[in-house]
């Protein structure tokens, strides 16, 4: 979907100014947040790109002045209301009213360090031959999707060349809306600075990681 979590590329945000010695958490409230986020994502009751996507639905107010775990946060009850793990009382009351609902896993203490060095790749077994090679000119399609995306908004209509290709991996502009994994090949696609900016004598490149249906081939 387009919304403010898409901002790159785009103009009269101001620069990005890196906080010298910056801390782990400003507060402790964020890192409670973040135990709670990754303790709930383990349950299974929903998957990585419904959260994001839930975050990208955030009111763009709120997204620009909530600070990134203040996202994380207002996402995650969101989820918790979505998929009735929670209720309107609890979340006004700040403790648990009724019955704890059954989920699929729980995250034990013991098993959190195991369980994040593991990870979960999501590289899948591909269905079908790639449609692009390395050093292939693709123009990238100008999706206006309702739903989550990983295609970034400044590079739509643009054209680059396939530098690498990565093997076919969970596709989440699938995954967000019906939890299937639909695997799409993807590909690493560089495009000149020129051609993103507008700007003939700008210099340099920006890669950009593209699911294969992002894309379309140029003819050249």
């Amino acid at each position: 979907m387009n919304g403010m979590h898409d901002m790159g590329g785009r103009h009269c945000h101001g620069a990005i100014e890196a906080e010298a010695d910056e801390p782990l958490f400003h507060h402790d409230w964020e890192s409670r947040v973040l135990a709670l986020t990754l303790a709930c994502g383990a349950t299974g009751t929903w998957n990585l790109d419904e959260s994001r996507h839930s975050r990208e639905c955030l009111p763009p107010d709120y997204y620009l002045s909530a600070g990134y775990y203040g996202i994380w946060l207002a996402a995650l009850e969101q989820m918790l209301l979505r998929k009735g793990l929670l209720s309107e009382e609890e979340l006004a009351a700040g403790k648990a009213i009724d019955p704890a609902q059954t989920v699929k896993r729980v995250l034990q203490a013991d098993d959190v360090v195991s369980t994040l060095l593991k990870g979960a790749p999501v590289d899948r077994e591909a269905q079908a031959p790639s449609k692009f090679q390395v050093s292939d000119a693709v123009r990238v399609c100008n999706h206006q999707p309702a739903s989550h995306t990983r295609l970034p908004g400044y590079i739509r209509n643009r054209v680059g060349r396939i530098v690498e290709v990565h093997g076919c991996h969970i596709y989440p502009d699938s995954h967000a809306s019906s939890q299937q994994e639909d695997p799409r090949w993807l590909y690493s696609v560089e495009f000149q600075a020129s051609e993103l900016w507008g700007d003939a004598d700008a210099t340099g490149s920006v890669m950009v990681d593209c699911w294969e249906p992002y894309l379309e081939p140029t003819g050249d």
